[in-house]
């Protein structure tokens, strides 16, 4: 059913409020499975803007794509043919293309930094340019930092790259990150990377470990390395319309549900990805078929100097903007 707004019976809400009761209906869809951290993060949005609007917003999540794929998901959003959705940030590419700095290599230090970033001046500047675009950009959420994995070699410095076919999605960045250390980038479907490793199409890729634990890829790579060099998240938005039609009061309620949820999903985010490195640990130990290496902060200095050459390239205001790079640098 998708491209359908209408509301499906039974199994898509657990909502306990009486739509005919409340006065605002707010679907979040969303393409993920509900046990996921977006999912759960949805889930948890649902249930306290229930209670903190006292039932006047009746929150529906849809989760698995039941509504939209995220490619249709943002001009649903402008139709307010649904009022909320948390696609990830290259399907924002063509409208904002400055969300791509979240694709630069290295530029953020570590967690801690990365949501200093999102939620000071420069994630705010980039949810206003979303905003001015008819989307009312409310919240980032995570999904994980990506790490190197391989075929050929361990990745541990930059020249280990070299001559490599990476897999990587469609992100002028990405190419550039890879041709700066001699790589080859291709750009190939997620879901044709698990072959593609199989059969020796591409020899590497860069992922979250929640996506390489979910798809297997540990089982058809000898090399793993905790990099944390990139970052791949979410941004949670909302139709402007539904937005403009809340009150203050409820404006604010969906501020703090949504502050609230996205405390939680940082929560989810990380012990998900920590518990499934933990399983891929497990699964090279059992079997010895993946060697799995964590950079040293002298090897991840290595990859900031040779990697961070490619930030010029993007310091037009029509790509990500000089401005915007050197304030999440600088950011303390």
């Amino acid at each position: 059913m998708t491209g359908c707004g209408d509301k499906k019976e039974d199994t898509t809400s657990n909502s306990s409020t009486d739509t005919a009761k409340a006065p605002y209906v707010l679907k979040f869809s969303h393409v993920v499975s509900p046990n996921t951290p977006k999912g759960k993060a949805a889930d948890f949005f649902e249930k306290r803007l229930e209670e903190l609007s006292g039932g006047k917003i009746d929150v529906q999540v849809y989760p698995s794509s039941q509504l939209y794929k995220d490619n249709a998901v943002l001009k649903a959003l402008t139709l307010d043919s649904v009022q909320m959705a948390a696609p990830s940030f290259s399907k924002f590419g063509k409208i904002v293309p400055q969300l791509a700095l979240f694709d630069l290599p290295f530029v953020f230090k570590d967690l801690d930094h990365l949501h200093r970033v999102q939620d000071g001046e420069v994630g705010q500047k980039l949810k206003d340019m979303v905003t001015a675009k008819g989307i009312v950009a409310l919240n980032y959420w995570d999904n994980g930092f990506k790490q190197f994995s391989s075929n050929e070699k361990p990745v541990l410095m930059p020249d280990d790259a070299k001559g490599q076919k990476f897999r990587i999605m469609s992100s002028k960045v990405l190419e550039a990150q890879f041709h700066a250390v001699g790589a080859n980038p291709q750009m190939m479907p997620f879901s044709e990377v698990y072959s593609g490793l199989q059969q020796g199409v591409i020899d590497a890729a860069e992922n979250p470990i929640s996506n390489i634990y979910t798809k297997k890829f540990h089982e058809v790579q000898k090399y793993l390395s905790i990099s944390d060099h990139g970052y791949l998240g979410y941004l949670v938005v909302m139709s402007k319309k539904f937005w403009n039609s809340l009150p203050e009061d409820l404006q604010k309620d969906v501020t703090q549900a949504m502050n609230e949820a996205t405390q939680k999903e940082r929560e989810y985010a990380l012990d998900l990805n920590m518990k499934q490195l933990d399983l891929i640990k497990e699964y090279a130990k059992k079997t010895g078929k993946i060697e799995i290496f964590t950079l040293t902060d002298e090897q991840k200095e290595a990859w900031r100097k040779k990697v961070s050459t490619i930030y010029p390239e993007f310091y037009s205001d029509k790509k990500i903007g000089q401005d915007l790079i050197e304030k999440t640098i600088a950011t303390k």
